[in-house]
Parts: structure tokens; sequence; C-alpha cells
């Protein structure tokens, strides 16, 4: 897996599938794939907020609006879009066509799955922000 954003999605889509193979051994991953979804989809949306937001506030407090700013938002919408995009077509996705695309995903174990999961966990803002909670 490489580069940026598009290695997130591809753990994400990765670690979806190890969920898709598995229900029928155990329900609960259901459930599980259901809330890692919303939770990605939440985690997308907060991200752009935030990011508009720091921009505007960037602008307000230079006074003047430059092209580069504009261009960086654009970016930033895109990039959420198609993340956004990513995980409709994830959810819609029905439960007949899971065979399908195990044939076409490459197998992840559990331990695979784990290693992703705690590398998705770590990009998290809590995670990230928990060494400045214990210095203070």
């Amino acid at each position: 897996v490489s580069g940026g954003e598009d290695e997130i999605q591809q753990l994400q889509k990765a670690l979806l599938d190890y969920l898709d193979e598995n229900t029928e051994t155990d329900a609960s991953l259901v459930f599980s794939r259901k809330f890692y979804i919303a939770q990605w989809f939440r985690d997308t949306t907060m991200e752009t907020e935030k990011a508009i937001k720091s921009q505007k506030d960037e602008d307000s407090s230079e006074g003047t609006h430059h092209a580069k700013d504009v261009e960086t938002t654009g970016q930033i919408m895109h990039r959420a879009e198609s993340r956004k995009t990513f995980l409709r077509s994830t959810i819609k996705t029905a439960p007949s066509q899971f065979s399908t695309l195990k044939m076409n995903s490459d197998t992840v174990d559990y331990e695979d799955a784990c290693l992703i999961v705690r590398y998705l966990a770590s990009m998290r803002p809590f995670a990230q922000s928990f060494d400045i909670y214990l210095t203070q």
C-alpha cells in the first residue's frame, strides 16, 4: 500500500473486506462494519469542517483572500467527497455481492486486521493528542 489518503482508503477497504468475509462466523461483525463506516463518514465531515473553518479564520485575520486558499478549499472538498462516495458505495453493497468482492480482494487474516485497526485508530485525534494529555 502506498500514498497518503489513498493508503488510508485502501486500509479501510481491506478491513471492511475482512469483516465481510467473517460475518458468517460472527454476527457482531455486521455491526462492527456499519459502525466503522459511520465513524469514518463522521470523521471525514468533521475534518472538512475544521479545515474550512481554519482557512476562513486565516483569511479574516489577514484581511485578504488568496487564490491559493481557494484552491486548497477545493482540494479539501474534493478529497472529502471522494471519501464519502467510497463509504456510500461500500455501505450500499448488498450481502449477495460480498462473495463477488471476496474473490477480487486480497485476503486479510486476523492479525493483519488487528494491525489495520490499530493503525487507523492511531490516526484519530484522541490517539494523537494522548501524549499531550499525559504530559499536562
